[in-house]
């Protein structure tokens, strides 16, 4: 969230297009000259901003001297593979998320937990490995969509496999949870959805396709 008395939107350094600060990202550059993102908008330092799809970021990074090297003023280092850097980013954030809803006691796991939370009307969001069966993905979709409607607004997240799943929970054999109502998973599914939105470059649908590049003033 921008801090208080900061402005809302910015300027996409690619696209040119103004947008809420919500659908880009942010880069600065560290001590050494190197171009740094920064996801929590909280760096100090001037901060070139850049709309979050995957496609805008590797457009950024190819033309580093017009976008990253006029928006800093100043030379600027940059690694290859910005766009997986930021990418990896996003779905460190989303793991770390995801834990804190089992610490918050707002998840269940298991095809049975999942089964009884969505009869119970429970459930908020339904996440599925990306390596689960299509078989149990269609049984508890059927019972998401007579118990709890998941269709008219449960998100599905199938973003990460279930070695990822077993990491962020602790657990082993991960392969479907529900999450329930609360705070850890309101935050959780934000962050899925950032990363779900950057992987298919929807910010780039809605405000149209990069143009050529502009420095950020």
């Amino acid at each position: 969230m921008p801090k208080k008395n900061e402005p809302t939107e910015r300027q996409c350094a690619v696209t040119r297009e103004v947008q809420p600060v919500s659908h880009l990202i942010r880069f600065v550059l560290d001590p050494d000259h190197l171009v740094v993102p920064d996801l929590k908008r909280n760096l100090p330092g001037r901060g070139v901003w850049v709309t979050a799809a995957r496609e805008t970021v590797a457009t950024a990074e190819k033309q580093a001297k017009k976008v990253f090297g006029r928006g800093f003023k100043s030379e600027v280092r940059l690694e290859p593979g910005l766009d997986e850097r930021v990418d990896a980013l996003l779905m460190k954030t989303a793991l770390q998320a995801l834990s804190m809803t089992r610490k918050a006691g707002e998840l269940v796991t298991g095809f049975a937990k999942v089964e009884a939370a969505l009869r119970q009307g429970q459930v908020i969001g339904l996440i599925h490995a990306t390596d689960a069966a299509d078989d149990g993905i269609r049984k508890l979709g059927a019972i998401a969509v007579r118990e709890c409607e998941v269709t008219n607004g449960c998100p599905v997240v199938r973003l990460f496999d279930s070695a990822q799943l077993n990491l962020a929970l602790g657990r082993s054999n991960v392969i479907h949870a529900a999450l329930l109502a609360g705070r850890a998973s309101e935050n959780f599914l934000s962050r899925a959805s950032e990363l779900e939105d950057f992987r298919s470059n929807s910010a780039i649908q809605e405000h149209g396709s990069a143009n050529s590049a502009v420095a950020q003033d």
